[in-house]
């Protein structure tokens, strides 16, 4: 039965990103382009996605324990540090520079198009990377 939440939500993900048209990086970089052709459907994707983030965890929390697990991992670090500054530049600075997200860059390799699968594969090689980078000794 886990499996097939699973996929059942991954799926509802990629139809969600498809629908509103960010697995076009063409949506992204417009949205950013404020002098040019900006297209601000963009913040209501985000909103949306806020929104039911809000609720989902009002409504998940309530629970004692979740349905597939003994108890909620939550995030425990609280600092902000070099590493997450760092890593959350390095995503904007790629989705800025590509206009793709790593979700939606995932689900848009149905349409096969080489962007999509040049981003997977450069995002895939740099998580090999920083797992490489990670595990060597300071």
């Amino acid at each position: 039965m886990r499996a097939i939440l699973t996929i059942l939500s991954g799926v509802l993900f990629g139809l969600g990103v498809t629908i509103s048209g960010m697995v076009n990086p063409m949506k992204v970089l417009n949205f950013m382009d404020i002098n040019g052709q900006f297209d601000p459907t963009l913040l209501f994707v985000m909103g949306a996605g806020l929104a039911t983030t809000l609720a989902g965890y009002r409504l998940v929390l309530r629970r004692k324990t979740p349905f597939f697990a003994e108890r909620f991992h939550m995030p425990s670090l609280t600092v902000i540090d070099a590493r997450l500054v760092g890593g959350a530049a390095l995503f904007g600075l790629g989705w800025g520079l590509s206009g793709f997200c790593p979700g939606p860059a995932v689900a848009s390799l149905v349409f096969g198009t080489s962007q999509s699968v040049i981003f997977v594969a450069a995002m895939a090689l740099g998580m090999v990377a920083a797992r490489f980078v990670a595990r060597r000794p300071a």
